[in-house]
């Protein structure tokens, strides 16, 4: 299959870690077929991704300042800093900056501009003759549930005003979520597959190995909730103490609470001895692709972050979910009651999170034998995650995914 080279493309995601990664891995897959990348990112936070570009000939990245704005703390520049609550900050920012994207779209002249946040962007685009694409990371399904509830009317503007949808989503799953939004917005969409990364470094560092090394197969459970999610210190303590109720080896990896610099200092009093050898807080970054893979790994509790989603499915472990906010409900609703191919933990009828004891139950269904609904879920994730790791079928989302930009820009 041919592939043409002669495009250009801008683009521009959302200010957080969890967009711009997905954002990157796209180009690096687009920059493999020879299509050129014009990448904005806010200026100090290049540097936290300069390594993950594995075409820097062929992607360059656009510095963009970011504004001040009245409440926002001096140098943020993501939604990673920021607490939740002020992540609307960001979002004044992210608007103040279309001058600059203006100006820049003038002087690069791509052929079409992927944007998520930015509703404004076609605005700009369409005068310049610059078609524009809405891509969500996280899926059709999040966009169709968004839709019907109207909760972010930024996105249903971008969606109404691009000239095309894309999603990080794979047909065999959101097909008929693909299709209800393509017929909804009488528009193309373009489906992306599920946006694996390569890792940086192909082997794990040494002192994790080593210690996931001392474990049975398929015996340690893996924790952790992305890059930007931080708990109370209540919330953090229930969940060490769940997993440590399970009696199984477990490795966690969290930002430190509410309140704590350091996630040593938030654990519960007593619990390192208690679980020294056999379980693991780590409060920074890991290379996680290669932990969900490591043989002894059996079973990965996570939020239902849609990042965290592929990386899960297309992995042997067993799946524990706990969202927290936004898409990850959606997201978990999906994997429990769509797909059948994870469980989710009770929660208290009164504040809504979990309990210890909610945690180590679904954490045993999973990682037990015998059970009926832990067999059911581990033979579709088992099924889900050889179709996802299928020879050939990344790239020819990909492909699909030109053959349909070398479509719009032709029309």
């Amino acid at each position: 299959m041919v592939i043409t080279s002669k495009y250009h493309v801008a683009m521009f995601p959302w200010f957080a870690m969890g967009h711009i990664t997905p954002y990157l891995i796209l180009s690096n897959k687009l920059a493999e077929k020879g299509l050129r990348i014009s990448f904005f990112i806010p200026t100090k936070t290049q540097s936290k991704f300069n390594h993950l570009n594995l075409h820097p000939h062929l992607i360059q990245f656009v510095p963009l300042t970011v504004p001040n704005v009245d409440g926002l703390p001096l140098g943020a520049e993501t939604s990673l800093d920021v607490r939740v609550d002020k992540t609307y900050l960001i979002q004044q920012a992210l608007d103040l900056t279309q001058d600059q994207v203006q100006i820049a779209l003038e002087k690069l002249k791509p052929d079409v501009i992927f944007f998520d946040f930015a509703y404004w962007v076609p605005t700009v685009a369409r005068p310049l003759g610059i078609k524009s694409i809405f891509f969500s990371a996280s899926g059709a399904v999040v966009n169709v549930a968004l839709g019907r509830k109207s909760l972010v009317n930024r996105l249903l503007i971008a969606m109404k005003e691009s000239d095309a949808l894309c999603f990080r989503a794979c047909h065999e799953i959101e097909g008929q979520f693909a299709d209800f939004l393509e017929n909804q917005y009488n528009k193309p969409v373009l489906l992306t597959g599920p946006l694996l990364g390569k890792t940086s470094n192909t082997i794990l560092e040494e002192r994790w190995a080593t210690w996931l090394g001392n474990f049975g197969k398929g015996s340690v459970v893996y924790c952790a909730f992305g890059s930007e999610c931080v708990l109370d210190k209540e919330q953090f303590q229930e969940l060490v103490l769940g997993l440590e109720q399970t009696g199984l080896p477990f490795f966690v990896r969290l930002r430190p609470p509410v309140g704590a610099d350091t996630v040593e200092k938030a654990l519960p009093e007593g619990f390192e001895e208690r679980v020294r050898g056999k379980g693991v807080v780590h409060g920074g970054w890991i290379q996680q692709d290669l932990i969900l893979s490591h043989p002894s790994v059996g079973c990965f509790v996570g939020h239902g972050g849609t990042g965290s989603m592929w990386e899960s499915l297309v992995s042997t472990c067993q799946l524990v979910l706990i969202p927290h906010f936004a898409d990850q409900f959606l997201n978990t609703n999906f994997m429990t009651k769509g797909l059948k191919v994870a469980v989710d933990v009770e929660r208290r009828e009164e504040d809504g999170w979990f309990t210890m004891e909610g945690l180590c139950k679904a954490v045993k269904l999973m990682m037990d034998e015998g059970n009926e609904v832990g067999e059911e879920v581990r033979a579709n994730h088992l099924k889900w995650s050889r179709i996802l790791s299928s020879e050939g079928l990344e790239t020819s989302y990909i492909n699909n995914c030109i053959l349909k930009l070398h479509d719009l820009l032709n029309a």
